[in-house]
């Protein structure tokens, strides 16, 4: 009997971002789900203190329903226990969220949910959920790990904005913008924030539906020499399913460490539907989606999030292609 996939909300942010928090209000709204919590032992403010112990995994079950474990074990191992769990009938959960830690790298969690068969197969990562302190901001993005954070983030959440300047938030913005013009950038509160922003998010759905993508606004001139920053390509032609797979296979081949985030909505000649894709390093998936609409403007958009990128180089090959 086939079951429903869990959802996984997947929640990181530089140290001191305001995760822990989030989590605390997550689980404690009224909105009826029973969530199960992953929380990386290194927390310095957990949920709960009774999940820290000697074991390597420890689970307590919340009054609301909700389910906390606390991991000394790599993360696959956890998925697997909860699972086991689950089928047992010992737990009950329908959605799960893992908070990384400030220093840790996404690029491994998200990874984890496709290289596995069973673990594709029971799990779907919904989002990748970003915290940016607002106020110390500046320094933490410094560090190239949490630029990859927000290069690999689904929605962006400025913490501590009422303790920064107006100014000072605005040019985070932008900032932010240019390094991941992919994901919207929200608000949250004292770890307050509707519901709505952090599930159901279905930023690794594979489908047409690119959010901000398709209408991306004009950044200003890039003043901060970011490692991680967005690559947008554009086509107003059909392409060449063969002359574009072979542009992937190198960019791929070439840079597929470097590339967090991609994803793409393309219109392939003598094709009336369109053909998606999206990846994650070199995990990549793609499909045919819907046909186009009779009188929809047909336009091939790639949309890459990368560490470093030679845009110069890559916007060559790809004019090559469109030529």
């Amino acid at each position: 009997m086939s079951q429903t996939p869990i959802p996984v909300t997947v929640l990181t942010g530089f140290l001191g971002a305001g995760k822990t928090t989030l989590l605390r209000h997550l689980l404690k709204a009224e909105h009826g789900l029973r969530i199960a919590v992953i929380e990386n032992e290194y927390s310095e403010t957990p949920i709960d203190g009774q999940l820290l112990g000697d074991q390597p995994v420890q689970l307590m079950t919340l009054a609301n329903g909700c389910v906390c474990c606390s991991i000394h074990v790599e993360l696959e191992k956890a998925l697997f226990l909860l699972l086991e769990r689950l089928d047992s009938g010992e737990i009950a959960f329908d959605r799960l969220v893992i908070e990384c830690t400030g220093l840790a790298d996404p690029a491994p969690v998200a990874q984890t949910f496709f290289a596995d068969e069973e673990l594709c197969d029971r799990y779907v990562l919904d989002g990748i959920i970003t915290l940016v302190d607002a106020v110390n901001a500046e320094r933490h993005l410094q560090e190239a790990i949490a630029q990859a954070q927000v290069g690999f983030a689904d929605r962006i959440l400025l913490s501590k904005t009422d303790l920064a300047a107006a100014e000072q938030v605005e040019a985070l913005s932008e900032r932010l913008q240019r390094i991941n013009r992919r994901a919207p950038i929200r608000v949250v509160e004292h770890g307050r924030i509707d519901l709505a922003e952090l599930l159901d998010v279905r930023g690794f759905n594979l489908n047409a539906d690119f959010g901000q993508a398709l209408t991306l606004r004009p950044v200003l001139p890039r003043k901060d020499k970011d490692r991680i920053s967005t690559l947008v390509l554009r086509a107003d032609r059909a392409l060449d399913l063969e002359r574009l797979s072979a542009f992937m296979e190198g960019l791929l081949e070439r840079h597929g460490n470097s590339l967090l985030r991609y994803k793409g909505v393309l219109e392939i000649a003598g094709e009336p539907r369109r053909l998606v894709f999206q990846g994650v390093l070199r995990l990549y998936g793609f499909d045919w989606d819907g046909e186009w609409g009779a009188d929809e403007a047909r336009e091939s958009v790639l949309v890459f999030i990368g560490d470093d990128l030679p845009e110069e180089e890559i916007r060559a090959g790809f004019a090559e292609i469109c030529g």
